[in-house]
Order: structure tokens, then sequence, then C-alpha cells
């Protein structure tokens, strides 16, 4: 069984984008990292992602906010938990496809497995210690709005 499912931060987050002005969703997956930072227009600060519409030609936003990652743990088994937030100015993710950079620990052994590719929604292992299989499987998301 795996314990903990921590998302590093160097991972990036695929994510389909809807403009919050017009309602323009990008054809394309967008991809956000927390260690990328970019500066907005007027030195108002900066953004994780920043992307202007293609549509309504508005400059939007989004931040990770870094001190909301948790980790998802084998308690948290088939249940939705918020593993991260982020601070939306006119940009909006409507899904969601996680890619690699992920890392769990098993739950008995304490066997670290690190840089796990959710891409394909699946992931099997071997726990060497506890000679058993290991994986995560169908791994589906809901956003929240606050």
């Amino acid at each position: 069984m795996i314990s903990v499912l921590n998302w590093e931060p160097f991972c990036s987050l695929g994510s389909e984008m809807k403009c919050g002005n017009c309602g323009e969703i990008s054809e394309k997956w967008q991809y956000i990292r927390l260690m990328d930072s970019v500066a907005l227009k007027g030195g108002r600060g900066s953004a994780s992602m920043v992307q202007k519409c293609k549509l309504c030609a508005r400059e939007n936003s989004i931040e990770i906010l870094s001190s909301t990652i948790k980790s998802y743990n084998a308690e948290d088994n088939e249940k939705f938990k918020t593993i991260v937030e982020f601070e939306c100015r006119g940009l909006e993710p409507v899904d969601f496809q996680p890619q690699a950079g992920f890392a769990a620990e098993g739950v008995e052994s304490g066997t670290v497995f690190s840089d796990i590719n959710l891409q394909e929604k699946d992931w099997t292992d071997y726990d060497e210690k506890t000679q058993e299989s290991v994986g995560i499987f169908e791994v589906t998301h809901q956003f929240v709005k606050c």
C-alpha cells in the first residue's frame, strides 16, 4: 500500500485553461510549474503563468500557492482532497493532466518511489521490501472554486 503521494516542486501540471473574461478555452494543454515565475505587466508582481487570451487579448495569470501543497495519504484513498490551490487572476483551469514528478512511500516498508509519472493516470511498481506490487490507479480530479 502507498502511504504518501507528494507533488514535487519541479513537477509540471498540465491543464486546459479558460479565460475568465471571454470564456475561451485553450486548444492545447498548458503546463504550470511551481518553480516558474513570470513578471506581470506594469510591475504588479509575478505569477506561475501569464498568458494573453487569443480571443479577447486580455492578459491573465495563475499562481500556484506553494504553502497549500499537501500530501495525499493512504487514509485519503478514494476521497477527494485538496492537494494544491491556485490564485486565479483571469485564468481558470478546467481540466487537469498530471505529469511526472510525483513521489510516494510504501506504508509498511517505507520504500520511497520517486519521479512517478501519472500522465497515463496509472502507475505500478514493485516493493522489494514487502515483495508486493504497488500502484496508483484511476487518478481523478475536481476543481473547487473558493
